[in-house]
């Protein structure tokens, strides 16, 4: 385990992607639970590489949704549906993992879905260069349909109970705490528990980094 400022681990996260040797677009995922981080390290870690001179690809799970008519076919709180009827897995791989993968012809689609109007979404086409690095954020992308799709693995760890605090002050100008604190709880907490029982995340990813105090993150890289 290492412990250092927020700028070491990004620049120890940068090295780890500099290092992975492939032909094709070097695919990094970002897992971890809601509100553990993800999306700002991914966003951080984005900013890293372009000034490295890499050409960054930044994506995100939110952006392959199912349309909402179809997510929740066992109610708004049901935490089997969060992990299996929330994520449009085929078309994730469909237009950006595997497009970006060793057989891809790097013609890639970064989102098919508008979450704030919650529309199908179809934006133009786009040639990644061989040297790009994809930054992709999101939940369950250990998953079985996604795993093998990844050439760096990170996941963002945090006590599953200081996500919720951080969703109230995330979402208090859309929700009351009482309506995040039943999502989390019943939702999200709940599904996290289910993919880690089934998957075991963390037993496959490269780099954990533990965020639980954002400004001195600890981190530890794995070897399989």
């Amino acid at each position: 385990m290492d412990q250092g400022t927020r700028d070491e681990m990004l620049g120890r996260l940068a090295e780890a992607v500099g290092s992975v040797t492939v032909t094709h677009p070097t695919r990094v995922a970002i897992d971890g639970p809601p509100a553990a981080g993800k999306t700002t390290l991914a966003d951080e870690l984005a900013v890293v590489l372009r000034t490295q001179g890499r050409d960054v690809i930044r994506a995100t799970i939110d952006d392959f949704l199912f349309p909402r008519a179809q997510r929740y076919p066992r109610g708004e709180y049901s935490a089997e549906g969060c992990y299996f009827d929330t994520h449009d897995y085929d078309a994730l791989n469909r237009v950006l993992l595997d497009p970006l993968g060793p057989s891809g012809d790097r013609r890639f689609q970064h989102a098919v879905y508008d979450r704030t109007t919650d529309t199908a979404l179809s934006p133009p086409v786009t040639t990644a260069p061989a040297d790009a690095v994809l930054v992709f954020d999101g939940v369950f992308l250990m998953r079985p349909e996604l795993i093998d799709r990844w050439d760096l693995r990170i996941f963002v760890s945090t006590a599953l109970d200081k996500t919720v605090d951080r969703a109230v002050i995330r979402e208090r100008r859309v929700s009351s705490r009482a309506e995040v604190e039943r999502r989390w709880r019943e939702r999200y907490i709940p599904s996290q528990q289910l993919y880690f029982a089934t998957v075991r995340p963390t037993d496959h990813v490269d780099i954990i980094v533990h965020n639980d105090e954002p400004q001195q993150p600890v981190w530890a890289t794995q070897t399989h």
